[in-house]
């Protein structure tokens, strides 16, 4: 008998091949037989008119603290996700000396909307070395695998202090100290290293962050390490754009310089990459300058999302009239007082007269309505704020009181400032040398929901659009992710492999409204979003969801990278 047997199910195994119907057999944390399972199990799942896919792995979020208070993971647990990324753009909390923590946690709020104060607080800060952070997540009770990269940031400031945010370059003496901490990181498992590059990401007083002025040399090293140790992955938020002229000359010696990283280091490298109105060609012309790289030998993969990268708006948390008076008061209030207020002739009258004077038509035009029967994130220009208004008769303002008055406060809208055309997303997601990521799980917690990329993915890409075969879609968010990380013996379904499965009825897969909750360390608050269709997900082997709603089962794991052994010994600076 075995452990666990997933019954007539159509498996798709990760790798591209046709899927097939056939049985899964599960003991331990390892599947032992794909086909046709004569023996019993213990438990047995019957997945008739369902799918059976590895667990997906995202390789881009920022769940580096929230899985010490959160072990489930969660939103990425509720879209079939077994195993996840941190470290990515730069941000991390190791290497990490005492008096470090508070400017470490105070970066991230500032670069990716984690409260600072729940990161302090609901973190034990029991490291100082990435290696030390490993085995603390270790020790977490943990629902989903967990893997990381050491970041950029941490590292500077360890080695420099506040010379890390100079734009004067490292000196030898400080590559050379950045080169022994990333090596011990790499050394102790970290899946590799990432760096941000991006104007945007900046600390709270408003100067970049440590490694934005990097120069390539100082990058060239810390690759090095990582080619040395024969593992991991280099990983950044590039400069795409910025500063740049209509000829894209910046933007090509940043991707240049990225393909010679991989060239150089024999490590491959992947960054974010989305679609803007601002520079609406930019993303043709970065991956003419990959595929270029590309050709002459470097392993450069940019990754995006599958659909648009949107701030939420909603009542319950922030709205697009906030900067009013009238709306700004409502701030501080409950939902249920809020709908009060909206209710209230006066008042409602007060709203409108000053909600009608901000924001401009030009952002209203561009925010789409979430609700619970129209969810459909395809930027159809009758689901915007102008377009509902309009056919209701009223001003935005009013279509967005009266909205949230007949949701009971659940309407949300969504305005997209990235992957702002669809077909633009397409069109990436069919570059050969594009991976799926920059979901961001766990980041922007008061702005972005798109932890939920795999089931908008499957639901709209595949079974929907037809753009994708399911087996494309599903070696996408599995095979794909897991090698180019270097996580072996997951993200397929094979004799042999970890047993991370999800059991998926296609035809019921959705993603559901998201939803702000305050179950953050010290009440803080954050977007959560649900879904539909995942009849089970498995991790290691144990049944951790059924039907949607998790089990407790907490059968997680570190992801630790594994490569060539080497001698440990200094790493000469590039």
């Amino acid at each position: 008998m075995h452990d666990l047997v997933i019954r007539n199910g159509t498996v798709v195994d990760g790798t591209g091949a046709p899927a097939s119907r056939a049985d899964v057999a599960i003991d331990g944390d390892r599947v032992v037989a794909v086909g046709d399972v004569d023996a019993d199990g213990q438990r047995v799942i019957d997945a008739d008119g369902c799918l059976v896919t590895p667990g997906f792995v995202d390789i881009h979020t920022h769940l580096d603290a929230q899985l010490a208070w959160d072990p489930i993971g969660s939103s990425s647990c509720w879209h079939g996700v077994t195993s996840v990324v941190l470290g990515n753009c730069g941000v991390t909390f190791a290497p990490c000396k005492e008096g470090d923590r508070e400017e470490l946690a105070e970066m991230m709020e500032s670069v990716e909307d984690i409260p600072a104060d729940a990161i302090l607080s609901g973190l034990a800060w029991d490291w100082t070395t990435y290696g030390e952070y490993l085995d603390a997540v270790e020790r977490w009770p943990k629902g989903i695998n967990v893997g990381g990269m050491v970041g950029h940031c941490a590292v500077r400031v360890h080695a420099m202090g506040e010379r890390s945010l100079s734009e004067e370059p490292a000196t030898t003496e400080d590559i050379t100290a950045m080169c022994a901490l990333v090596d011990e990181a790499i050394a102790a498992g970290a899946l590799g290293f990432s760096t941000s590059r991006t104007l945007l990401h900046r600390v709270p007083d408003g100067r970049p962050v440590p490694g934005t002025w990097a120069r390539a040399e100082e990058l060239m090293a810390i690759a090095d390490v990582m080619g040395r140790r024969g593992r991991g992955v280099f990983e950044a938020a590039p400069r795409l754009g910025e500063r740049d002229q209509d000829d894209y000359a910046a933007t090509r010696t940043e991707v240049e310089m990225m393909a010679e990283l991989t060239i150089s280091s024999g490590r491959p490298l992947t960054f974010g990459l989305a679609h803007s109105f601002r520079r609406d060609d930019l993303y043709q012309r970065v991956l003419e300058f990959v595929a270029e790289g590309n050709a002459r030998g470097a392993r450069v993969r940019p990754q995006t999302t599958a659909r648009g990268i949107g701030i939420l708006f909603g009542l319950s948390h922030h709205t697009p009239f906030d900067g009013t008076r009238s709306w700004k008061r409502l701030r501080m209030l409950s939902v249920e007082e809020k709908l009060a207020v909206l209710r209230d002739p006066t008042s409602r009258m007060q709203l409108i007269e000053e909600g009608a004077e901000r924001p401009g038509d030009e952002f209203l035009s561009g925010t789409y309505v979430l609700c619970d029967d129209t969810l459909d994130y395809a930027h159809d220009p009758n689901n915007t704020l102008t377009a509902v208004a309009a056919r209701r008769g009223v001003i935005p303002v009013e279509a967005f009181i009266d909205l949230s008055l007949e949701s009971n406060g659940r309407v949300l809208l969504n305005y997209p400032f990235l992957n702002q055309r669809l077909d633009a997303v397409a069109e990436m997601l069919a570059d050969p040398n594009v991976v799926m990521g920059l979901a961001d799980a766990g980041a922007h917690v008061g702005q972005i929901m798109d932890a939920s990329q795999p089931t908008f993915f499957l639901s709209t890409w595949v079974r929907d659009r037809g753009v994708f075969s399911i087996e494309e879609g599903v070696r996408r968010l599995t095979s794909d992710t897991a090698g180019l990380f270097g996580i072996t013996d997951r993200g397929v379904l094979q004799p042999g492999s970890f047993a991370d499965v999800n059991v998926i009825d296609l035809d019921r897969l959705g993603v559901h409204l998201p939803e702000y909750v305050h179950d953050f360390p010290g009440g803080a608050g954050r977007y959560v979003q649900g879904a539909s269709g995942y009849r089970a997900t498995v991790v290691n082997g144990r049944v951790a969801l059924s039907d949607g709603e998790h089990t407790g089962d907490l059968a997680g794991v570190v992801l630790r990278s594994r490569g060539p052994s080497v001698e440990e010994t200094p790493h000469p600076v590039s």
